[in-house]
């Protein structure tokens, strides 16, 4: 009774935040901008702003602690409703908040609206004869790579102090997809780049997206700043000290509506001692599971490698340095393996710098 009095008071508050929103949208030839200014108080549940149903294409956090989500869709996308009256075209959604599962009414309700002259000799789908709708999978491209410290662009080392942290950033190619959110569903460390029965092999992300490695250490999920990108905030470990060390992940681009147990990202909260759902904290009883087994209820035909919805991506080498220890010459290391690392990390992964300030702490 107090846990469910508690999250009525943070929902509360937070949509009374909500309610004084600064919203800015612009209507462009074919596509919408939208940003909206939000509190430091909903800046942990950004994750619940959507245009129609497309979660924020961006959040920036602003030194002031208040924050930035900006929506840049095409008018094709996030179900938005067009409208033809007289010489008019229109295009009609609503930004919302979402505190509560879909089937809760939002909290916040914002209407966005954009007009256009009607085209000469437009008419509507429905009126052209053969007139379809097709969608299908088609191929996606799916990126990992090192990041910096800084959380700006990739990492132009590879050496690791031991127990400082790895930034690992993936991410995929939209394209003329619907909005995709990305999961890593299990990653281990090894220390070879392919993976062998008898290969050894340490546990960061087990049990359909549960960040095991978390209870151990300080290991995290980093705030996203886009449904199809993620930040695996690791820190580093002994496993294969001195080695090469390669990261091994299974990637899966899902539908952000379609969260479950066996398909989430789960990193455990030390302060709390709970798991929290890292794209919706209000849904974290879908993290219920990571201390035992995570099972899913039911199996989508979506759910495929086939259709492009998995990738297993590998990360590296990587090398993991003790900083007391004499004997390792880092800078020896360093020159050993830069070349290596550049075209194993690198290749295939066009990051624009300006993706990933959004989620510096």
């Amino acid at each position: 009774m107090v846990t469910h009095l508690s999250l009525g008071v943070v929902v509360l508050a937070v949509a009374g935040a909500v309610a004084n929103a600064d919203i800015n949208v612009e209507c462009r030839k074919d596509s919408v901008r939208i940003t909206w200014k939000i509190t430091p108080e909903l800046v942990p549940y950004a994750a619940r702003l959507f245009l129609g149903n497309c979660m924020a294409s961006q959040l920036s956090v602003l030194p002031t602690g208040e924050g930035e989500a900006k929506f840049d869709y095409k008018l094709a996308d996030c179900k938005f409703r067009r409208l033809m009256k007289g010489k008019r075209l229109m295009y009609k959604n609503e930004l919302t908040y979402r505190p509560q599962p879909k089937s809760k009414p939002a909290a916040f309700t914002y209407p966005v609206e954009c007009v256009y002259k009607r085209p000469e000799g437009w008419v509507p789908p429905f009126l052209r004869p053969g007139s379809s709708v097709a969608e299908g999978h088609g191929e996606l491209v799916f990126h990992m790579a090192l990041l910096n410290e800084q959380l700006t662009g990739i990492a132009k080392t590879n050496i690791i102090p031991l127990g400082s942290f790895i930034p690992i950033w993936a991410a995929v190619d939209q394209k003329s997809h619907q909005p995709l959110l990305l999961l890593m569903e299990e990653c281990v460390a090894a220390t070879t780049p392919e993976l062998q029965p008898h290969s050894q092999v340490y546990p960061i992300i087990t049990n359909k997206g549960c960040l095991s490695d978390g209870k151990k250490a300080n290991s995290r999920f980093l705030p996203r700043y886009h449904s199809s990108a993620i930040i695996l905030y690791l820190q580093s470990f002994k496993f294969g000290l001195g080695e090469e060390v390669y990261i091994h992940c299974k990637l899966v681009a899902w539908d952000p509506d379609g969260l479950n147990e066996n398909k989430k990202a789960c990193h455990y909260v030390k302060e709390s001692g709970s798991w929290e759902l890292l794209d919706d904290p209000f849904q974290s009883t879908l993290c219920s599971c990571c201390d035992s087994t995570c099972k899913s209820r039911f199996k989508r035909k979506a759910e495929s490698e086939s259709q492009g919805l998995i990738q297993k991506s590998v990360l590296g080498p990587l090398i993991i340095v003790d900083p007391s220890d004499t004997r390792t010459n880092t800078s020896s290391l360093e020159l050993q393996t830069k070349e290596k690392t550049q075209a194993k990390v690198a290749v295939g992964s066009p990051m624009d710098s300006a993706q990933v300030r959004g989620t510096k702490k």
